[in-house]
């Protein structure tokens, strides 16, 4: 039996916000941070946080590019 995504309530809380705020991200901030910080505890094991994973490192480039420091390649 494959067991469950450690991320997936957080993913149908994100899900049941947007849909009651006609899709407002501003609205469901609060809803987003909770899932950033369940994809942080669980690197690599949530398909659910494929996005969030995905904005990390596009966030860790910017900011390394900021300070003049070339990212590592991939």
């Amino acid at each position: 039996m494959p067991r469950k995504d450690p991320c997936q309530k957080q993913a149908c809380e994100i899900q049941k916000c947007l849909q009651a705020n006609n899709y407002l991200e501003s609205k469901c901030e609060a809803v987003l941070q909770e899932m950033r910080k369940c994809c942080a505890r669980n690197k690599g094991r949530s398909i659910c946080c494929s996005g969030f994973e995905r904005e990390e490192r596009e966030r860790e480039k910017v900011k390394l590019a900021s300070e003049g420091i070339s990212p590592p390649p991939q």
